[in-house]
């Protein structure tokens, strides 16, 4: 891991090396650069919050349905002990299906929430892009990066509030 960073740090470095000696403006125009902190912005986008509250509720509910369907086959279980050895077996084909059908709602579930998860980031995603695009040519920006890649930048570079302001006033 630290390798492959070490190697993209390599390759960054260089290819800015060659973006200002091969430049003929490189040292003629002044770049405005920003950054944005697309982890902070998403934490606190209301729509992320509300996006959160609703997957929660629904996993809540998943949850329920899932454990009426865990009490079946230990109820299930339970009357089996009682059942004579012929019984037992017929009592236990039962529970192999129903122990399918538990394992298939857990399948079935986990696919839809990661369906659903994956469509409302990439929804909140496109909103970020969409905000930090349009703020960055309204304040007149030639590069904004995203934090977690710089190494160092001062705070004035910061553009993350403003990214953040803009999108929940967007969203009301």
């Amino acid at each position: 891991m630290i390798r492959r960073l070490s190697l993209v740090a390599a390759i960054a470095v260089l290819v800015t090396a060659c973006f200002v000696m091969f430049s003929k403006d490189a040292f003629a125009k002044e770049y405005k650069i920003g950054y944005v902190d697309l982890a902070k912005v998403s934490d606190e986008y209301a729509k992320t919050k509300d996006f959160e509250k609703t997957f929660e509720a629904q996993d809540k509910g998943k949850d329920a349905e899932r454990q009426k369907l865990v009490d079946e086959v230990r109820k299930l279980k339970d009357e089996q002990a009682l059942l004579s050895d012929k019984a037992k077996a017929e009592k236990q084909t039962i529970i192999d299906g129903k122990i399918t059908n538990l394992q298939e709602f857990d399948r079935k579930v986990r696919d839809e929430l990661i369906k659903q998860r994956n469509q409302m980031l990439g929804e909140i995603q496109k909103d970020i892009d969409t905000v930090i695009s349009a703020y960055s040519k309204e304040a007149g920006y030639d590069i904004v990066l995203i934090k977690q890649t710089v190494l160092f930048a001062g705070p004035e570079l910061d553009l993350t509030a403003e990214v953040v302001k803009r999108l929940n006033v967007a969203k009301k």
